[in-house]
C-alpha cells in the first residue's frame, strides 16, 4: 500500500512539474528568451521582436509575431498605436486586473485572450495572433490579428449552374464559414475546432444544425479528428483519407463541394460539415448514394426542369458505366440480338480489323482516358485545342488505319460524354473504374457476367456504410423522407428531414394540408 502512494505521489509531483515548466514566469526575459528558443531565432527570420515600454502600467513589454502570419496594419492600429498614446491612467493593484484592463480601455482590436502556457502561445502565433508579454506577469496576452492572404471569392469552377447562387469557397476557413453564416442565419449552426497533427498544427472548423444533427454522429466525427495526429494532413482532401472507415473502398464516404449553398442544404438535412485552411472545398459527412448526382442546379429550377435534368444525368451513368460492355457481349456472344441489317454493318466495319472485340474496345477506352488526362494538366491555354484536335485525329487515324471500327468510336465518344454529365468527382472515377470490370465480365461471361457483376456492386452497395448511415438509404434500407431521390418532389413538398440521418428535429417546416 505504501508503494501504490508513492508511485502515485511521484506521478502527481512529475504532472505538477510538466505544467509548471510550461507556465510563464514573472521574469519577462526567461519568457521571450523560450519563445525565441522554440522559433530558431534568430535564425529564424519569421519571428518579429518588438521590445516596448507601456506607459498605462509603467512597466516594459515585448510584442510577437510571425510576419505574413499577422496582420501588421491591425497590430499598428489597434495595439502599438493605443499602447503609445495613453497616458496617466492608474491601473487596478491586482496583475490580473492590469491585464483586463489594458484589453478593456486600451486595445481596441475584436478580439483576445489571455495566456498562461508556452503551448498556447506558440499555437496563437501560428493562427496569426499577436503576443504581449509584460513584466512581471505570469500571463500573456494573445491579441487576434491573422492576416494570412487569401484570394477573393469567385465562382465555382467545377460545380457551375445556370441558377443560383455564383459564390464559392475559397482557401481561408473564416471566409468559408462566413459563406455559410450568411445563408444560415440560425442560432442553432454550431462552430467548434478540433486540432489534428502534432508539430504541424492544423485546425477542422465542424459546422452543424444542433437540435437537427444527430449528437452521435457529431461525437463520432469529432472522435475521428482527435485520432488523426498526422503532419501530412494540409487540406482538407487528404483529411478525408485520414477518417474514411474502408479506405481500400471505392465508394467514396463522404462529399466534398465548392458551394455554400449546397453545404447548407446538407446542413439542413442533419449533416456535419468540415472546413479547414487551404482548402476551397466542404467536407459533407455522411454521404448517401442520391447525394453523388444531384446538383444545386436540381433544386433552383422549377419541378419539371429540375425532374428533367436529373433523370439525364441518371441515364448518363448508366450510359458510362454499361455502352461499351454491352457492345461487346452483343457482338462476342449475343449476335441473335441484333437486327440482321446492325449486324452486317458491324461485321461489315470490322471486316478488316486485325484484333478482337475486346481488345479494340481496352484501346480506344484507356486512349481516351489519355487524352482526357493530357487535356487536364497541360496547360490550360492550349489544354481545350489538344484535347479535341488529338481525340478527332486520333479516331479518325485509327479508323482508316483499320485498327478500330468507325461504330466504337461512337460508342466510346458516347461514353465519354456520359461521364462528362456526372457531377460528383469521386462518383465520376467510381463509374469510370467500374466500366472496365464490366468489360472484362462481358468479355468472359456475356450478359450473364454483367449481370453477376451488377448483382455484385448492388450487394456491396447495400452493405456499405458512411459512417453509421447505410450507403443506399433511405430506399433501403427503407426510412422517412420528402422521396428526393430519383424523382424531386415539388418543393414546398419537402417538409420532411430524412430519417436515415436520425435528425432531431424530424421537419423541416409545416406539413402542407393534403399530404400523407
Amino acid at each position: 500500500m505504501d508503494v501504490k502512494w508513492f508511485l502515485k505521489k511521484t506521478n502527481v509531483n512529475m504532472s505538477n512539474s510538466t505544467n509548471d515548466s510550461n507556465r510563464l514566469s514573472n521574469d519577462l526575459n526567461a519568457n521571450v528568451n523560450r519563445i525565441k528558443d522554440e522559433f530558431s531565432y534568430p535564425q529564424n527570420k519569421a519571428l518579429i521582436v518588438r521590445d516596448v515600454f507601456i506607459p498605462f502600467i509603467g512597466r516594459e513589454g515585448t510584442i510577437l509575431f510571425l510576419e505574413g502570419a499577422a496582420d501588421t496594419k491591425t497590430l499598428e492600429e489597434h495595439i502599438l498605436e493605443p499602447i503609445m498614446a495613453q497616458t496617466g491612467i492608474t491601473p487596478e493593484p491586482a496583475p490580473d486586473g492590469i491585464l483586463s484592463e489594458l484589453m478593456k480601455r486600451i486595445l481596441s482590436t475584436a478580439g483576445g485572450q489571455k495566456a498562461s502556457l508556452f503551448d498556447e502561445i506558440i499555437r496563437d502565433l501560428l493562427k496569426g495572433n499577436t503576443i504581449i508579454c509584460i513584466q512581471g506577469h505570469s500571463e500573456a496576452l494573445s491579441i487576434e490579428t491573422p492576416g494570412f492572404e487569401s484570394r477573393a471569392i469567385s465562382e465555382p469552377t467545377n460545380e457551375n449552374v445556370l441558377k443560383g447562387p455564383k459564390e464559392s469557397f475559397i482557401e481561408s476557413a473564416a471566409a468559408n464559414r462566413s459563406l455559410i453564416r450568411k445563408q444560415i442565419k440560425d442560432v442553432r449552426l454550431m462552430t467548434e475546432v478540433v486540432n489534428i497533427g502534432d508539430k504541424s498544427l492544423r485546425e477542422v472548423s465542424i459546422l452543424y444544425l444542433k437540435e437537427v444533427a444527430d449528437p452521435a454522429l457529431v461525437e463520432k466525427i469529432k472522435d475521428k479528428l482527435r485520432q488523426t495526429n498526422s503532419d501530412l494532413v494540409q487540406s482538407i482532401s487528404l483529411l478525408e483519407q485520414f477518417i474514411e472507415e474502408r479506405q481500400y473502398s471505392l465508394l467514396p464516404a463522404s462529399l466534398l463541394t465548392e458551394r455554400p449553398d449546397r453545404a447548407c442544404s446538407f446542413l439542413h438535412e442533419g449533416h456535419v460539415v468540415l472546413l479547414m485552411d487551404n482548402s476551397p472545398l466542404a467536407m459533407v459527412l455522411p454521404v448517401t448514394f442520391w447525394a453523388l448526382f444531384h446538383t444545386s442546379e436540381d433544386m433552383h429550377l422549377r419541378w419539371a426542369y429540375g425532374i428533367f435534368i436529373r433523370v439525364i444525368r441518371i441515364m448518363a451513368v448508366f450510359v458510362a458505366l454499361m455502352t461499351p460492355s454491352l457492345y461487346l457481349a452483343v457482338s462476342t456472344y449475343h449476335e441473335e440480338m441484333l437486327p440482321t441489317d446492325l449486324l452486317l454493318a458491324i461485321a461489315s466495319t470490322r471486316e478488316r480489323v486485325p484484333f478482337p472485340a475486346f481488345l479494340e474496345v481496352m484501346i480506344m477506352e484507356v486512349t481516351f482516358e489519355l487524352v482526357r488526362e493530357a487535356g487536364i494538366r497541360i496547360p490550360r491555354a492550349i489544354g481545350p485545342t489538344i484535347g479535341i484536335v488529338g481525340a478527332l485525329i486520333l479516331g479518325q487515324a485509327a479508323v482508316e488505319a483499320n485498327i478500330i471500327s468507325p461504330i466504337l468510336v461512337i460508342i466510346v465518344a458516347m461514353t465519354g460524354l456520359s461521364s462528362f454529365a456526372i457531377p460528383e468527382i469521386s462518383f465520376n472515377f467510381v463509374v469510370r473504374i467500374m466500366r472496365f470490370f464490366m468489360l472484362l465480365s462481358a468479355n468472359f461471361m456475356g450478359f450473364y457476367g454483367i449481370a453477376l457483376t451488377l448483382t455484385c456492386v448492388i450487394a456491396y452497395m447495400a452493405s456499405f456504410e458512411s459512417y453509421g448511415v447505410p450507403f443506399l438509404s433511405p430506399l433501403s434500407p427503407h426510412f422517412r423522407s420528402s422521396k428526393d431521390l430519383i424523382i424531386r418532389p415539388p418543393i414546398r413538398k419537402q417538409w420532411l428531414r430524412p430519417q436515415n440521418m436520425n435528425p432531431q428535429d424530424p421537419e423541416r417546416s409545416q406539413k402542407p394540408k393534403g399530404n400523407s
